[in-house]
């Protein structure tokens, strides 16, 4: 079997889906590996490393990708007039990337169309056996670090308490909106630094993770936190009373903070407001916003989706791709989760690769098969 890593080509993606160390591992379990040439150079992997590693290097995408049986990406495909990566793949090809299936249903459509068998890691069920394999948990950590420092190099002023024979330089104020796994990254990374941490989520379980971190938990309405959950472990949608709610109570808080960061993301829908212009309006001078959530329209009004902007003298950072930012880390967690994905369909003694499509990680991640939509989420697609 030729499994095959494509250099990534879409915009400012410095990413790839699988590092040296990582393509020992296929040969380990019967793969030929084909990188294609420059595919780790963003990432700090150099075509002399893969190649001791054992794979081929292909001299450009085409034939990188020419008759592979299994093509690991980090990003879908590029699908416009001047690229068609999917159709340098041939039909039956298994294509595993993040594929941004929710909000992309038109391009699952033209997988389905070519024949591809198409698996979507963001869609990875949240279950213990599957932990290895969930990208968004490995990269959500990333970014959640990175927000902070990207934070602090923004903001004008140190984070510890300092004190010093000239006075004493108090601590930043650090506020994460969001306790999910890049709001968690955020905390711990904030202390570390010697920040005041106050944190809030509508999750009620998040209480007990802040303060373990030595943050302090921001409560809106204990009572209606407590459906404010879904069976797989993401934040469901609020009410719009307890939205009002909260937004009263965050705009009440966010006005005496520092450095504030926004992480509130759902599955397959726009990022919800949580950082009003008003709100802005009432921090002071110099404060940082850094919004995570920018990819998806932004938790805060006023961010603009790739930039660094300043309204009322407030600092707005609105980086994409954020764990692209550290792009060999980011790298290596994004190629393990795959390898972890794969291994267990692969036969052991034939070296095939068979995967077992009851089994939830398949169930819950498969996007396309035999020409057809099949994923639960996409049934609409699927008629």
């Amino acid at each position: 079997m030729k499994i095959a890593i494509p250099r990534e080509r879409m915009p400012g993606e410095s990413r790839v889906a699988a590092s040296p160390e990582i393509v020992k591992k296929y040969l380990q379990l019967g793969f030929e590996v084909v990188v294609e040439t420059g595919a780790g150079e963003d990432a700090a992997f150099t075509d002399a490393e893969y190649e001791a590693a054992g794979a081929t290097i292909g001299k450009d995408e085409t034939s990188t990708l020419s008759g592979a049986d299994v093509v690991v990406k980090v990003q879908r495909p590029v699908i416009d007039g001047n690229l068609n990566e999917l159709a340098m793949l041939k039909p039956g090809t298994v294509l595993i990337a993040q594929m941004a299936a929710l909000t992309h249903v038109d391009e699952v459509k033209a997988y389905a169309d070519a024949g591809i068998t198409a698996f979507a890691l963001e869609l990875m069920p949240r279950i213990s056996r599957a932990q290895s394999m969930d990208i968004l948990s490995s990269q959500n950590n990333l970014a959640g670090y990175k927000a902070v420092i990207d934070g602090a190099a923004e903001y004008g002023s140190a984070f510890p308490m300092m004190m010093t024979a000239g006075g004493t330089v108090p601590p930043a104020k650090v506020f994460i909106m969001g306790v999910g796994v890049a709001g968690l990254q955020a905390i711990a990374t904030a202390k570390r630094l010697g920040a005041v941490v106050t944190a809030n989520d509508v999750r009620p379980a998040t209480k007990e993770q802040v303060e373990s971190l030595g943050g302090k938990f921001i409560m809106v309405d204990e009572a209606a936190m407590k459906d404010a959950e879904t069976s797989g472990g993401y934040a469901k949608e609020m009410s719009e009373d307890y939205k009002r709610r909260a937004a009263e109570v965050v705009a009440d808080h966010v006005k005496k903070q520092d450095v504030v960061i926004t992480t509130a993301m759902i599955p397959g829908k726009p990022a919800p407001k949580l950082i009003s212009e008003a709100m802005v309006q009432s921090m002071k001078a110099g404060s940082v916003i850094v919004d995570l959530a920018a990819e998806t329209g932004g938790n805060c009004e006023l961010t603009e989706p790739g930039k660094v902007v300043v309204r009322h003298g407030v600092k707005i950072v609105g980086h994409l791709n954020v764990p692209g930012r550290l792009p060999k880390d980011a790298s290596q967690l994004f190629a393990r989760n795959i390898l972890n994905f794969l291994t267990p369909h692969v036969d052991k003694e034939t070296k095939a690769l068979t995967f077992k499509w009851e089994d939830e990680t398949i169930i819950g991640t498969l996007l396309t098969r035999d020409g057809k939509v099949v994923n639960p989420l996409l049934s609409g697609e699927a008629k």
